[in-house]
């Protein structure tokens, strides 16, 4: 499986970037994958290189990187919750830096770039991404609507708020893609999900928002305590299912 270490231009400067693609020499569909809190690591690797292993382009690229390259904390092999708690308060600063303006100018250049790489294919691309990086798949695709096939947020949080530049507000109302959504129990409330889901309802898109039963926030990820075999398993189903809906006739 080959992968790549590159660099994306930005309006901000150089964004370091994992990328992880078949090596049958042809061209095939695109994914944005935004990490993470914790960033790009051998995690989000084996994950980039698992979904290229199904017909994909995966472009991970570190959304911090205006504090510096991956990674930008030092972790363990496995993330205990102390461990957790202690990281996550280190790069919060750096999550509430990205603000919805400085997400979109970095959403264009990584659009730019992704669709630019001669082994991806023409059309449409995919956007995902796991905690913070759910609610940036989401404002990807409704800032570029005609670019963005499908989009995927897995366990992403907060996506249900007061403010006026709450996700479910100010961004899936633009939303043309197919969506999924899943959601860890410990996310959002029940009422909050109804709430998003009468929102894409409203919008006419083909979606599925479920919350995984069982999981916490990071079940995705086999390297914290937050994991869940089960709920890593129906992710990938969800998944591929959302991407082969989009792009069967491209792979």
């Amino acid at each position: 499986m080959p992968t790549a270490k590159l660099q994306i231009p930005t309006p901000d400067g150089q964004a370091d970037a994992f990328a992880a693609f078949p090596d049958d020499g042809e061209r095939h569909p695109g994914v944005l994958f935004y990490m993470d809190i914790f960033g790009i690591r051998p995690e989000l690797e084996r994950k980039a290189r698992e979904l290229a292993e199904h017909g994909y382009y995966v472009l991970v690229p570190n959304v911090f990187y205006r504090d510096g390259a991956a990674p930008l904390v030092e972790l363990p092999e496995f993330v205990t919750r102390e461990v957790r708690q202690e990281a996550v308060a280190q790069l919060m600063p750096l999550v509430q830096a990205q603000t919805p303006e400085r997400v979109l100018r970095d959403a264009a250049a990584y659009l730019e770039f992704l669709t630019s790489r001669p082994e991806v294919a023409p059309g449409p691309v995919a956007a995902m991404g796991y905690c913070m990086g759910g609610g940036l798949a989401l404002r990807t695709a409704a800032a570029h609507a005609d670019q963005v096939a499908a989009v995927a947020a897995f366990h992403p949080g907060k996506l249900v708020s007061d403010g006026p530049d709450s996700v479910h507000r100010a961004v899936v109302p633009a939303i043309t893609a197919d969506v999924h959504i899943g959601h860890a129990e410990t996310d959002m409330r029940p009422e909050a999900v109804s709430e998003l889901n009468q929102v894409l309802d409203a919008s006419g898109v083909r979606y599925t928002s479920e919350i995984y039963p069982g999981t916490v926030h990071g079940f995705t990820m086999s390297d914290t305590s937050a994991f869940d075999a089960a709920g890593l398993a129906r992710h990938w189903e969800r998944l591929l299912a959302l991407l082969d809906g989009a792009f069967a006739t491209r792979r």
